[in-house]
């Protein structure tokens, strides 16, 4: 009898073996409608860009559509402000890799950019690039830098909007080379490479996930990528350094982050998610935006400090070469 209970139980036990390995591994939380990903920018601009890549691996890995909604304005605080007051239950997340550059040249936000929000992942990083109009007569980041000072006050820059990255790197060509232009500052990184494009301004510091694909095209003329070396999708590019502005470096990054008070568990589902469809869309996201993945970014703490620390760098770069917030 003692035999038979035995058997009894070790196939009772082999019987639910699978099913206990499924619990285990099933994921704590599971959005129950579509989740929203906010993007503070119009259409076109690399946050909108590197989000779109992202949404059907997202989708299938949570078993709901990500659904992008562009919320433009405000240098990305409209958008950013609308996920810091929505509910905390996972079904909204913002894209906005203008989250650390705000609060150094903006005066009065709407949100705390740290406290606010909690950290899902990080997409990637990417540098900006210093590109002109082609018809404007300059083949060199040098040779720009000498026509805007011979006309002073007569070209303009093309920004993404008060606050945003390619803002702050307006500001700090503008306090690096003594030049005066005007920033005209745009709804976001795509109508701000159009309006490059179309020559309505005439140079700019856009992202390179915006302006890539233009670039490659002949649309625009690249002179410089903003860092120390080049980058790999764009090679023929010399680097900041190479173009005679070596302290011209500045990368964006990508956070994906979340309403502050949002459950662990469900931080834990979209974490794995975004983390998981960035791993499996990394050529992607090199070769048509310009942003590499990079490892380190896998709990929110992480994803926050980083977002502190940029806060803290933008902030001092900006001060250091007498960049007010406004």
């Amino acid at each position: 009898m003692p035999h038979r209970r035995q058997a009894l139980a070790l196939a009772l036990a082999a019987g639910l073996a699978p099913a206990v390995v499924r619990a285990q591994s099933a994921p704590a939380w599971r959005p129950t409608r579509p989740v929203r990903l906010i993007v503070p920018f119009a259409p076109g601009g690399s946050n909108d860009i590197v989000g779109r890549i992202l949404t059907e691996s997202v989708s299938q890995a949570l078993g709901q559509p990500l659904v992008v909604e562009n919320r433009a304005g405000a240098g990305s605080m409209v958008g950013a402000e609308h996920v810091a007051r929505s509910p905390a239950d996972g079904h909204t997340v913002l894209i906005n890799s203008a989250h650390a550059t705000v609060p150094a040249i903006v005066a009065r936000m709407p949100y705390d950019a740290v406290n606010d929000f909690a950290g899902v992942a990080v997409a990637g990083f990417s540098p900006h690039v210093l590109a002109v109009n082609p018809r404007l007569p300059v083949q060199t980041a040098q040779e720009l830098v000498a026509l805007l000072r011979a006309n002073p006050g007569r070209y303009n820059f093309a920004s993404a909007g008060l606050g945003s990255g390619v803002h702050v790197a307006g500001e700090l060509f503008r306090s690096l080379t003594g030049v005066e232009v005007e920033i005209v500052h745009y709804r976001g990184g795509g109508p701000g490479v159009a309006a490059l494009v179309s020559g309505e301004s005439q140079f700019g510091t856009p992202t390179m996930a915006s302006s890539i694909g233009q670039i490659r095209g002949g649309g625009l003329r690249a002179l410089a990528v903003l860092a120390e070396t080049r980058s790999p999708v764009l090679p023929d590019v010399p680097s900041a350094p190479e173009a005679g502005l070596p302290r011209l470096i500045h990368e964006e990054f990508f956070p994906i982050l979340a309403p502050a008070g949002t459950p662990a568990p469900v931080l834990a589902s979209l974490g794995a998610a975004f983390r998981q469809a960035i791993r499996q869309n990394a050529d992607k996201l090199r070769e048509m935006a310009g942003v590499t993945p990079r490892d380190g970014y896998d709990t929110p703490e992480q994803v926050m400090a980083l977002v502190r620390e940029g806060v803290e760098r933008y902030t001092a770069i900006l001060r250091a070469a007498g960049v007010q917030p406004q």
